[in-house]
């Protein structure tokens, strides 16, 4: 009876030893098949590797570092749930299929927000002269044309994106759970659908189910839309119907005219955020909202808006106009220099960096002005550092939004 026990004792150890070397080495495979497949959009740290009987694996610390981005992301933890410990090895050994069951988890994950987050290689010369304009576009800049970007964030408070991430794969279907404490969360249930290591398009075509969609802003979006419409000078229902005028134009120019409940609704998210509910058609065109014309009339697309539905949510198909061509700019009209006055007076934006930590006043496209103390010239854009409040904010500025340029100074005798 004694050498049977110690037999069981002695198996159950090399048992115990065995999985969770084989895990071990399984996952350090498959994490430097990732590593090298990944190797050409930037660089992931697996971290340290951990496994438990009941078919769990788990990495902890680890890292991607996108070279698109200059922060990385942390990932504090990353558990892979495979139901058990034989479906775990055999999935390892070989990831495609998948099993039916199994589910992925990534928590503690962060990225710190820089004023700029994308590389300086990567925004230059991305520029296209003839685009369809953005469904989508958030002013928070005297500028119209620059767009909400971390450094807006940045100046909201918000420093860093912290979030857990939660993907269920089961025989009913696909669900995923994104929660953040200051951005939000975000919750999508697919029936019938599978995840497939194959590729995006296998995913898309596993399931011709509709994915319902729950979206909570946390508060976000009564902050963004005040601050926003602050630094734009203007109220928030006026900084609201500026972006409503930019969605109902992305969707004429591709040929669809928004229903007055749509746009309605778009507004009031804008300043009051909340829940969203909706259900999307994944690779469909409009992905799953219909689309009325003279000969058919679909039904509305249900959306719930904080538990109560939305009626006459739709497109309507229309003829997409001519784009108008631009009309030519006109020389401006270079005054005459007083020598000794003090004034503002234009100035050659070819020359700009000449008058850095001078104080200029810049027209911009729109009719706006910005007045401030320039700190800095880059290829692309400058910026003009404001007093806000007791302290200094830079904003950046297109160059090529400029129409005048005007500097701050003594005028001088021709």
């Amino acid at each position: 009876m004694k050498r049977l026990l110690s037999f069981l004792i002695t198996l159950g150890i090399v048992a115990f030893v065995g999985f969770k070397a084989g895990v071990w080495w399984l996952t350090d495979q498959r994490m430097a098949q990732a590593r090298s497949e990944l190797s050409s959009y930037g660089v992931l740290e697996r971290g340290q590797i951990g496994s438990a009987l009941d078919g769990r694996v788990t990495l902890r610390q680890s890292r991607w570092e996108d070279f698109r981005l200059t922060q990385p992301l942390q990932l504090g933890l990353i558990e892979f749930d495979a139901g058990s410990p034989v479906t775990l090895l055999t999935t390892l050994a070989n990831p495609s299929p998948l099993p039916a069951t199994w589910s992925l988890a990534a928590e503690q994950a962060s990225m710190a927000l820089e004023p700029t987050m994308f590389r300086n290689w990567l925004t230059a010369g991305t520029e296209t002269q003839s685009r369809l304009p953005p469904l989508v576009s958030l002013a928070c800049a005297p500028d119209p044309r620059q767009q909400l970007g971390s450094g807006d964030l940045m100046r909201m408070g918000i420093s860093a994106i912290r979030g857990d991430v939660h993907l269920k794969q089961s025989p009913e279907g696909v669900r995923l759970e994104i929660n953040s404490a200051e951005t939000g969360s975000l919750e999508a249930e697919w029936p019938g659908a599978r995840v497939h290591l194959s590729g995006l398009a296998a995913t898309l075509e596993s399931s011709a189910e509709p994915v319902r969609i729950t979206f909570r802003d946390a508060g976000l979006m009564r902050r963004l839309s005040a601050y926003c419409a602050r630094e734009t000078g203007q109220d928030v229902n006026q900084w609201a119907r500026n972006a409503v005028s930019v969605m109902e134009a992305g969707l004429k120019a591709r040929g669809y005219d928004g229903s007055d409940q749509l746009l309605a609704l778009y507004r009031q998210w804008l300043m009051e955020g909340g829940e969203l509910q909706f259900a999307i058609q994944p690779g469909a065109g409009t992905y799953g909202i219909p689309v009325r014309s003279e000969s058919v009339t679909e039904a509305a697309w249900p959306v719930d808006y904080n538990g109560a539905g939305v009626p006459d949510i739709y497109l309507t198909e229309m003829v997409v106009p001519e784009p108008q061509l631009p009309l030519e700019a006109l020389e401006p009209v270079i005054p005459r220099e007083e020598p000794g006055v003090q004034q503002w007076y234009p100035a050659d934006l070819e020359g700009v960096q000449t008058w850095l930590g001078r104080q200029v006043r810049v027209t911009l496209s729109n009719g706006n002005q910005v007045e401030g103390r320039l700190v800095s010239v880059g290829e692309r854009e400058l910026e003009v550092s404001r007093t806000v409040a007791g302290g200094e904010v830079a904003y950046p500025i297109l160059i090529r939004a400029i129409t005048q340029f005007d500097v701050w100074r003594r005028g001088r005798a021709d």
